[in-house]
């Protein structure tokens, strides 16, 4: 884990990062995180666009947004070769700890229905389910809404 390196996305990031969303978030549907769209949030004041890097190659990346009371998690995803190995839970507590220090503590998301592995990845971060949203993804597929407000974690921490 030495070896892994979190950091903002830089522009020429962008490329790989809509790579990776066609491969592991957008699989079967049509591509909505092109590179246009990911330079955007980059560049944009109230995104956060994350990347993980391990050995130089990209081993994941998140984008959030961020709002004065909320932030939502637009995308994450993690290599295969490298799940397991504590890469998306890393980005998502750098991105939490973001949004703490900015004064937001109730972060949403949504899932694949399909997707249990993710779903109980979030779970286990403290995210809980809040909605159910039926075809949510180009009416292909349903997604789950979750939700975790951080700063009912941080009081549990006390």
């Amino acid at each position: 884990m030495t070896d892994l390196v979190l950091q903002p996305a830089r522009l020429r990031d962008a490329a790989g990062i809509a790579a990776m969303s066609r491969r592991y978030v957008e699989a079967g549907l049509s591509p909505a995180w092109t590179v246009d769209r990911v330079m955007r949030s980059i560049r944009h004041r109230d995104s956060m666009v994350l990347t993980a890097t391990w050995s130089r190659g990209l081993a994941g990346f998140a984008i959030m947004q961020y709002g004065d009371t909320s932030a939502h998690l637009n995308l994450l995803a993690v290599d295969p070769a490298y799940r397991r190995k504590g890469v998306g839970r890393r980005m998502l507590e750098w991105l939490e700890a973001a949004a703490r220090v900015a004064g937001t503590f109730v972060i949403s998301l949504e899932v694949r229905a399909g997707n249990s592995p993710a779903t109980r990845f979030y779970e286990s971060l403290g995210y809980r389910q809040s909605g159910f949203i039926r075809g949510y993804y180009e009416g292909i597929e349903d997604a789950i809404r979750m939700r975790r407000d951080l700063a009912c974690s941080a009081a549990t921490l006390r």
